[in-house]
C-alpha cells in the first residue's frame, strides 16, 4: 500500500513530503527533556516553530537559541539546518556513496527537482560537487571563525562556536549562539565593526545563496565569464547588483539613524551586512527594529527576492526578477523575443517567473490579513514579518516572541512553504499536468 502511494506521488510531492517528515523528527527530538537548558519538555508549538525555521533554514525564533537549548538541542537544530539547506536528497546521496550503493533512476529524478537543474544528465556529479564544495567551505568558515572566537570563548567552545556560525551562515540559516554572552536575540550586533567576522559571515552567506549550478559552472569554466551559461551570468550578475546596490541605500537611509555615531569603516561594514543578509541569511549587526520605514522597505524587498536557484536561499530567487524585468522590457520596447547577453529567453522561463512571483504575492497578502485578524500588531512589523518567513529570511522587528498560537502556525505554514517552493507547494495538490485535445478559442481582453 505504502509503496502504491510513493509510485504514485509526483517529485514535487516526494520533496515537500520529506521536508515535512524532517520538520516532524525534529519537532519530536526538540520536545525531549534533554533538548532544552532547564531539562524541562518543551511545548509543541515552541518545537515546531524551532524545527520548522532550522529545516526551512529560516532563522526566526520563538526562544533563544543559545540561552534556551542544550548542547544536544543545539545539534539537532544545527543538523537540522544542513540537512534542509542542502537538501534531504543531496544527504541520501553521501549516504549511497558511503555505503557504495547505486542511486536509482528515480533518486536522480529527486535530485534533478530538489536542485532545481533542467537536465537529469550529471546530476549526480553536481550534487557530489556540491557535497564536497560545502564540506570545504563550511570547514574554512569554521576555521577563520574559530580565530576571533578562540581567544574569547575559550578552546572548546570557540572551536563549537565557529563551526555553529559557519554552517548557519553557508546554509542561510540565521541561528546564532551569541545569546548566552552578548544578550539574547543580540545576533552579531557586538561584532559590528569587526572586519574578520563580518567578512566571513557575508562570504558564506553569498557562496551558499549563488546555487550549485553556478559554482559547477565557476568550477568548469574558471574567469571566463563569457564561457558561463547564460543562468551563472544572470545569477552573479543581479547579485552583485543587489548586494552593492543595497549597501549603498541602507548606508544613505541610515547615516543619519543607527550609523549616525559609527565610523567609516564600521558603517561600510554594516551596510554591506545588512544588504547580503537580507537576502535569506537572518543575522543582524544593527538593531533591525530601529530602522528607518525606508531601511525596511528595502529590506523586504531584499528578502522578497532572495538567493538563486539551487541553493540554500530561499525567496522568489535573483534569476525570477530579471527573467521579469527583461520580459517588461521587451514588451515595452515591442522587441522579438526577451534578449539579454546575446541569448533568448525560452517562454516557459517567462511563464514560471510570473507564477512564482504571483503565488507568493498571494501568500503574502493572505496571510498578512490573516495574522492581522488573529490579533492587533503594527502593518509594519507583520509585513516583514511574513516576508521574512516566505524568504526563509529569519530577520525580525522583535514581534516573533508576541505572536499567538495562531499566527505562530501561520508563520509555519509560510516557512514550510518557502523552502520547498512557493510555485511547488501549489503544485503538490494539484495532478500531474495533462494537454489538453483542444484548445478554447481565444478572445482579446483589455489590460491596463
Amino acid at each position: 500500500m505504502l509503496r502504491k502511494i510513493k509510485n504514485n506521488m509526483t517529485r514535487t510531492q516526494m520533496i515537500a513530503l520529506g521536508y515535512f517528515l524532517l520538520i516532524a523528527l525534529g519537532t519530536l527530538l526538540l520536545m525531549l527533556p534533554a533538548a532544552s537548558k532547564t531539562g524541562e519538555k518543551t511545548n509543541v508549538l515552541t518545537a515546531l516553530f524551532t524545527a520548522t525555521s532550522a529545516t526551512c533554514v529560516t532563522g526566526l525564533v520563538v526562544v533563544d537559541t543559545g540561552t534556551y537549548w542544550s548542547v544536544f538541542g543545539q545539534c539537532v537544530i544545527l543538523g537540522l539546518i544542513q540537512i534542509g539547506g542542502l537538501g534531504f536528497v543531496t544527504i541520501g546521496v553521501l549516504f549511497a556513496t558511503v555505503l557504495n550503493r547505486k542511486i536509482t533512476l528515480r533518486t536522480r529524478g529527486l535530485l534533478q527537482e530538489s536542485m532545481n537543474v533542467s537536465q537529469m544528465g550529471g546530476v549526480v556529479r553536481l550534487a557530489k560537487l556540491a557535497l564536497r564544495g560545502t564540506a570545504v567551505i563550511e570547514l574554512t568558515g569554521a576555521f577563520l571563525l574559530s580565530l576571533r572566537f578562540v581567544p574569547e570563548f575559550g578552546v572548546i567552545k570557540g572551536i563549537g562556536f565557529g563551526i555553529f556560525h559557519s554552517i548557519s551562515a553557508f546554509c542561510n540559516a540565521g541561528f546564532d549562539l551569541m545569546g548566552a554572552d552578548k544578550g539574547v536575540y543580540s545576533s552579531f550586533t557586538s561584532y559590528a565593526g569587526d572586519a574578520l567576522v563580518n567578512l566571513v559571515i557575508m562570504i558564506l552567506i553569498v557562496v551558499g545563496g549563488i546555487g550549485f549550478l553556478v559554482w559547477d559552472d565557476i568550477f568548469v569554466h574558471g574567469r571566463h565569464f563569457r564561457k558561463y551559461a547564460l543562468h551563472t551570468k544572470l545569477a552573479l550578475s543581479v547579485t552583485a547588483v543587489l548586494i552593492f546596490g543595497g549597501a549603498g541605500l541602507f548606508f544613505l537611509f541610515e547615516r543619519g539613524n543607527l550609523l549616525a555615531g559609527s565610523g567609516l569603516k564600521e558603517s561600510i561594514l554594516a551596510s554591506l551586512f545588512s544588504s547580503v543578509t537580507a537576502r535569506t541569511a537572518g543575522f543582524n549587526t544593527i538593531d533591525t527594529a530601529g530602522l528607518t520605514t525606508s531601511s525596511k522597505l528595502l529590506t523586504m524587498v531584499l528578502m522578497f527576492i532572495g538567493g538563486s536557484p539551487g541553493s540554500t536561499a530561499g525567496g522568489i530567487k535573483t534569476t525570477t526578477l530579471i527573467v521579469l524585468l527583461i520580459f517588461v522590457r521587451a514588451n515595452l520596447r515591442h522587441s522579438r523575443g526577451c534578449n539579454i547577453f546575446g541569448r533568448r529567453l525560452e517562454e516557459d522561463a517567462v511563464k514560471k517567473a510570473s507564477s512564482v512571483t504571483m503565488i507568493s504575492m498571494i501568500l503574502i497578502i493572505s496571510t498578512s490579513i490573516v495574522i492581522c485578524f488573529f490579533q492587533t500588531l503594527p502593518m509594519e512589523d507583520v509585513l516583514f514579518e511574513v516576508f521574512s518567513a516566505i524568504g526563509t529570511v529569519g530577520m525580525s522587528t522583535g514581534v516573533t516572541r508576541e505572536l499567538n498560537s495562531a499566527s505562530r502556525l501561520v508563520i509555519v505554514f509560510l516557512m514550510y512553504c518557502g523552502r520547498i517552493g512557493s510555485m511547488a507547494f501549489a503544485l503538490f495538490f494539484m495532478e500531474k499536468r495533462k494537454t489538453a485535445p483542444i484548445q478554447c478559442p481565444a478572445e482579446k481582453v483589455m489590460i491596463g
